[in-house]
């Protein structure tokens, strides 16, 4: 794992200091796989992969509407680490770790987990009316098997409960952590991984989702709409025609969400619509992601 630009320069044979934060930002700071950084072009400062990871200045830009909770997420959680925005489906947050630190994560500013496992199994077995439990966090994979396998026993074990859903960065950013009986339950698992730009999938990714594959979990992409990563129709094509040649099925485009400090990845909505017209033409129907944009309680679909 890497933390320090200074290994990141000299892997990269780069030095990009006159754009980016130093090492001391601690709030948020640098991380990011060795298998990962392995896909940048070195001496590329506009490499789609090292924007999505490389500390910027322009952070610390205070934006108005752009804030720590964008989600207003602290809202809808009935107990710390659970989040109900559906009456049908509750998310939690199983562990703050992730793999990689990605510069517009909307949860940036948010390090809060499930503390108290006893009341959130218990308002889950409460309501009949929850048929679908997702995990994330931080990243749920990042979570030792046998922690996992744990909390997977718990939600199999309520009747309701009809699939466990969980959302992942690490099949793509560090594949070598995805084993062949990593994901087991009685139940159906349904894997979101996030996936952002075409360049992202290497043999080591292939290599991981055919091993999910064997366990029979259906996988979908879920990807965030980034200025100078993939806001240009040609790459959102390719991006959906490499995800499907692998095995995994382009679910959503996300507009940004306006977390502080992600301001200069922002793609306003006409101009997301305008490259999402496009991909229609370019595409079959079930290539295209649904564009959609996270509001307060709820998703909307803008198309």
């Amino acid at each position: 794992m890497i933390t320090s630009l200074k290994k990141l320069f000299k892997i990269l044979n780069s030095d990009f200091k006159r754009s980016v934060l130093d090492d001391d930002f601690v709030d948020f700071p640098l991380q990011v796989p060795e298998s990962f950084v392995g896909r940048i072009q070195a001496k590329n400062i506009s490499d789609p992969l090292l924007l999505q990871i490389l500390p910027d200045k322009r952070e610390l830009d205070e934006v108005p509407g752009f804030g720590i909770d964008p989600l207003a997420e602290k809202k809808c959680s009935p107990i710390p680490g659970l989040i109900r925005k559906y009456h049908d489906r509750v998310l939690l947050l199983v562990t703050e770790v992730c793999a990689i630190n990605c510069r517009f994560c909307f949860r940036r500013h948010n390090h809060e987990k499930v503390t108290d496992w006893g009341k959130v199994f218990s308002y889950i077995k409460k309501d009949p009316k929850v048929t679908e439990v997702i995990l994330s966090g931080g990243d749920p994979l990042m979570l030792k098997p046998s922690k996992l396998k744990a909390i997977m026993d718990k939600l199999v074990a309520i009747s309701h409960i009809k699939r466990i859903r969980i959302h992942t960065r690490v099949p793509i950013v560090m594949p070598e952590l995805i084993t062949a009986r990593l994901l087991q339950a009685k139940i159906p698992i349904v894997l979101m991984v996030h996936c952002n730009h075409p360049n992202e999938i290497n043999d080591e990714v292939v290599k991981a989702i055919n091993l999910l594959h064997k366990q029979n979990i259906p996988i979908f992409n879920q990807s965030v709409l980034l200025r100078g990563v993939n806001d240009n129709s040609l790459v959102l094509t390719a991006l959906s025609e490499k995800l499907f040649d692998v095995g995994i099925i382009p679910c959503y485009l996300h507009l940004l969400d306006k977390v502080k400090g992600a301001s200069h990845f922002y793609v306003n909505i006409s101009e997301a619509k305008r490259l999402h017209l496009a991909m229609q033409k370019q595409l079959p129907g079930y290539l295209v992601p649904r564009l959609v944009v996270e509001i307060k309680n709820r998703k909307k679909y803008v198309n």
